[in-house]
């Protein structure tokens, strides 16, 4: 599960980056995943909600990364904008900065579950 969190973490901070790029573009709505929502849906080897494709020219309505997009959800501004735009900087920033730590985190618990089966092939 952890490779499977760190690409959803990874495809948050793209959604959470460009919310802050958009920052002001009129009429921008901020985008975000409900990551824990993603995650268990993907634990339990559940399929997201997918468009019907009759054929194979269709667009099949999921990202590479396995989020589909029912998954992305529209920020609800606390302030709206006169522009439309939904995106407020400071929200964005804080997400994206716990988005990071938690990638971090993910990131090193992979790295260690990588070095015990080394060390266990070894022999050590």
């Amino acid at each position: 599960m952890a490779a499977t969190a760190l690409s959803l973490r990874a495809r948050r901070a793209e959604l959470l980056a460009s919310n802050l790029a958009n920052a002001d573009t009129p009429g921008y709505k901020a985008k975000d995943i409900d990551f824990d929502a993603v995650l268990e849906r993907q634990r339990q080897g559940a399929s997201a909600t997918t468009l019907a494709v009759t054929n194979p020219a269709h667009i099949s309505g999921e990202s590479p990364e396995g989020i589909a997009t029912t998954d992305l959800k529209y920020r609800i501004p606390n302030q709206p904008s006169l522009d439309g735009n939904t995106v407020d900087p400071h929200l964005e920033k804080a997400a994206f900065a716990e988005n990071a730590v938690q990638y971090q985190t993910t990131l090193t618990l992979l790295d260690h579950r990588i070095r015990g089966l080394m060390t266990a092939l070894r022999g050590e």
